[in-house]
């Protein structure tokens, strides 16, 4: 189980959004580099990152940021955020990504994702928004028709490293994981799935160690972590005393 904490690119800053508005921004950190770093040593072994800016636009807008981000910290980083071609992928794991995040493209050209995934083998995962349990695309900003669980399903066997799925109804207002919906899809398919939108107190990490959710690969963490209301080592801790629990059994 692995805790992720997230870094929101919007013009070149750490930010945190409410509910996917681009509009209701908060700048949580003005360097995304120091930020990166910072999380490193308060002992996370990922991190995920997103370029806001980048998933609007359809093309990657804050790679400085990312490129520095890279530079700081020796964690492996996932990127997001407007990552839409095998060049664009190529580019980025060159540049030393540990893995891409396909959001819209998997929706519009599935094809493109099943062909990356066997170009680079276990760097490429699937972030699938949704939006009262339909699919949002072009940074949320539009729906579409398609279900979660129908989406994740095309992508069985295709060597997907981990879907990311968000909860927007809940991203960034603290309203705690949409259990019910994360798990049903981590049941429903094989591929790992990672929690994300709502994560917002200590209770989520602790319930994320229970036993019915120990098919997910972990859940990311954004506003409650820079707001203060999760404390890193105490969180941490509790993932580390599972795991050992876990290897002992």
């Amino acid at each position: 189980m692995i805790l992720f904490p997230a870094i929101d690119l919007k013009d070149g800053q750490c930010v945190r959004l409410k509910l996917g508005d681009m509009d209701q921004a908060t700048v949580y950190n003005p360097d995304p580099a120091a930020q990166a770093k910072a999380f490193e040593d308060q002992g996370f072994e990922w991190l995920h990152v997103v370029d806001l800016n980048g998933a609007f636009a359809g093309e990657s807008v804050n790679g400085a940021a990312v490129d520095a981000i890279l530079k700081a910290t020796k964690n492996p980083v996932q990127l997001g955020g407007g990552i839409r071609t095998l060049d664009h992928i190529e580019s980025w794991l060159s540049r030393g990504l540990a893995r891409v995040i396909l959001g819209t493209i998997a929706v519009r050209n599935p094809t493109l994702v099943i062909e990356a995934c066997k170009k680079f083998p276990g760097r490429v995962a699937v972030g699938i928004d949704a939006k009262g349990g339909k699919v949002a695309v072009e940074g949320w900003a539009e729906a579409s028709e398609l279900g979660v669980i129908e989406l994740a399903r095309k992508f069985e066997g295709a060597g997907v490293a981990a879907i990311i799925y968000t909860d927007i109804d809940r991203d960034g207002i603290l309203a705690g994981i949409n259990w019910a919906s994360t798990l049903e899809l981590a049941k429903a398919v094989s591929i790992p799935v990672i929690a994300s939108g709502g994560l917002a107190s200590i209770e989520d990490v602790k319930r994320m160690l229970e036993p019915d959710a120990r098919t997910l690969e972990g859940a990311i963490s954004g506003r409650a972590l820079y707001d203060g209301r999760i404390d890193p080592k105490e969180a941490l801790a509790l993932i580390a005393a599972a795991r050992a629990k876990e290897i002992a059994q």
